[in-house]
């Protein structure tokens, strides 16, 4: 063997040593483990419906946006139910605050096969539009249709989250008279299932209070000029004047009356008591009394839901947006305790709500209303809505650190066990029959 065949088998030795040496000192690597697949989601539809247009339409695009908050704070939760994910989404209508348009776009989200329904805003839509609902066995939860006919009708599918006019036309028609001190009350209505049937319980609580009602009036809820019908009250020098109707007529009665020189106290409900309400009355807009069927939002157990509004629409809230947010948290609630989103499946858990929503504690009584409904008054003052009174409706002890995620069935919080004032049987008006749109 000669000198080189020497030395390339010494280097080949050596090296074979090298790599043995260092193939014992690598570690061996980690058995990879494949990450677990996500849960497969269940897709639902949930329909909305308010006016999207019109004068009111600040009002509809409040409550959906609070019905848009809560999907998208339920969906960020990642609601388990029949082990799947929930993905909601909001399908959005506008009724126009019209009876006939509600029940068009009533019909389009039945055919559509909605999971449920928030809406409508308006009692003059509502009403109309919850036969289809019922024909259809879909769920329909109104956070603002406040006419008692609504929950009336007998079917199983509606439900409220706010107090009706029942309640809150007791409240205005006795605070005229006990707090306002009025021995006489006129009284004006839009001829809308709403306006006209708040009306008629503010003049039957006005009349029980003692006071009398010396004009009853009426308009439309399209109308900007109210001179006749304020002049012909002007006569009657009435000590205090009910409006039943909106903000979009509300504010411009209260400016006008001033015009008019009619130094009288002026008062509406709660589809008046709103900050556009403030501004449609611009300088006569200090001294208005006013209602709302619901709790103060500095009152309502999540006290965190008005800075949230805000952030994500940068909007103020106007009124019912949240009562809209528990309306889906509800809807949401009752399938989760179901465990399916069939609403023949899980219609069943609704009228057993106890849920612990942004409003406050939500039950229903065996009509669909809520149990324990508020009423707040207000006076508007120094350009804003300031609170005078509240009657019923006591939210949770403890703040709701999580309404948008459904309660376990039994595990929502305590709230105080306040009876709910035994509203009489509401009369069976016109008003409750028209077709005239407003809530």
């Amino acid at each position: 063997m000669n000198r080189s065949r020497v030395g390339l088998c010494t280097l080949a030795v050596l090296a074979s040593i090298g790599f043995a040496g260092c193939s014992k000192e690598e570690p061996k690597p980690a058995p990879q483990t494949a990450a677990p697949p996500p849960p497969p989601e269940l897709a639902i539809k949930i329909g909305h419906v308010a006016p999207l247009t019109g004068n009111i339409a600040h009002l509809g695009k409040d409550n959906e946006n609070g019905a848009r908050l809560a999907v998208e704070d339920i969906n960020a939760k990642g609601v388990m139910i029949d082990g799947k994910k929930l993905k909601i989404e909001l399908i959005g209508e506008d009724d126009q605050a019209d009876p006939k348009t509600g029940t068009v776009v009533a019909q389009k989200l039945v055919d559509a096969k909605v999971n449920g329904v928030v809406g409508h805003l308006n009692s003059g839509t509502t009403i109309p539009a919850s036969k289809l609902y019922s024909d259809a066995g879909i769920p329909q939860i109104s956070p603002s249709a406040t006419n008692p006919a609504y929950t009336q009708q007998g079917f199983k599918t509606a439900f409220r989250v706010m107090a009706n006019d029942v309640q809150q036309g007791k409240v205005l028609g006795e605070f005229a008279v006990q707090k306002l001190g009025a021995k006489t009350v006129a009284i004006i209505d839009d001829r809308t299932a709403y306006g006209q049937g708040l009306a008629d319980e503010v003049e039957k609580a006005a009349k029980a209070a003692g006071a009398k009602v010396v004009a009853r009036e009426f308009t439309k809820n399209d109308a900007t000029d109210f001179k006749a019908i304020l002049t012909k009250i002007k006569g009657k020098k009435p000590d205090a004047v009910f409006y039943g109707g909106m903000d979009a007529q509300a504010g411009p009665m209260a400016q006008q009356m001033k015009q008019l020189g009619i130094k009288t106290k002026f008062m509406t409900g709660d589809g008046g008591c709103t900050p556009e309400l403030i501004k449609l009355a611009g300088d006569a807009a200090g001294g208005i009394y006013c209602s709302q069927a619901g709790l103060p939002l500095e009152r309502m157990a999540d006290k965190s839901f008005a800075e949230r509004f805000k952030k994500r629409f940068n909007l103020e809230v106007q009124i019912y947006a949240p009562y809209s947010y528990d309306a889906v948290a509800v809807l949401v609630d009752a399938m989760k305790r179901a465990n399916s989103v069939d609403p023949a499946k899980y219609i069943a858990e609704l009228p057993k709500t106890a849920y612990a929503g942004v409003t406050g504690k939500v039950e229903f009584d065996d009509k669909g209303d809520v149990k324990n409904g508020a009423i707040t008054m207000y006076e508007t003052k120094e350009g804003k809505l300031n609170v005078l009174d509240v009657v019923g409706g006591e939210p949770p002890a403890a703040p709701v650190a999580d309404a948008a995620k459904p309660a376990e069935a039994g595990k929502a919080a305590d709230a105080p066990k306040a009876e709910a004032p035994k509203a009489a049987e509401a009369p069976k008006t016109e008003a409750a029959k028209s077709d005239a749109a407003k809530k």
